[in-house]
C-alpha cells in the first residue's frame, strides 16, 4: 500500500509505493536534533509529487538532507548506501575493508512526515551513529 509523506505546510509531498515494515532511528549529532525516523528506498522508488522551494544541507558533501523551503521540515535525504558495505555497528561487511566508500546511493524518507502512520507495524532499529560512524 502506498503512502505519502508531506511537510507541515504541504509544499513538499513524496509518495512511496510501499509502507515500510522497518526503519532506523539514529543518534548522530544531526539526526538526534531533527528527530527523524528513516525508511530507506532505492533511487527511483520514491515519487516526488511536489518540492516547492526545497533546500538542501550537507555537512561533508556526501549526505544530502532535504528540507521544505517554506516550513522548514526535513522531509528526505540521500546518501551513499553505507548499509551495503557496513554492519550496523560500523564494522565492514564480509568482502569489504574499513574506509570503503559505497558506490550506490540510497534515499531516506522521514516517516515523521507521514500522517496517520501505523507505527505498531514498523520495526524501528536504533542506530548508534554517534559512536559508529
Amino acid at each position: 500500500m502506498s503512502m505519502i509523506a508531506s511537510c507541515h505546510c504541504g509544499a513538499t509531498k513524496i509518495q512511496a509505493a510501499e509502507t515500510p515494515t522497518s526503519a532506523k532511528e539514529c543518534n548522530c549529532t544531526f539526526c538526534a536534533r531533527t528527530g527523524a525516523v528513516w525508511a530507506y528506498y532505492a533511487p527511483g522508488e520514491l515519487t516526488f509529487l511536489s518540492q516547492q522551494d526545497e533546500r538542501t544541507y550537507s555537512a561533508r558533501g556526501m549526505n544530502q538532507h532535504h528540507f521544505c523551503g517554506v516550513c522548514g521540515m526535513q522531509t528526505w535525504g540521500d546518501s551513499p548506501d553505507y548499509a551495503s558495505v557496513y554492519n550496523a555497528d560500523g564494522t565492514p561487511k564480509e568482502g569489504f575493508t574499513a574506509g570503503t566508500m559505497p558506490t550506490q546511493r540510497i534515499y531516506a524518507l522521514n516517516l515523521r512526515m507521514v500522517d496517520d502512520l501505523d507505527w505498531s507495524k514498523i520495526a524501528i532499529e536504533k542506530m548508534d551513529g554517534r559512536n559508529n560512524w
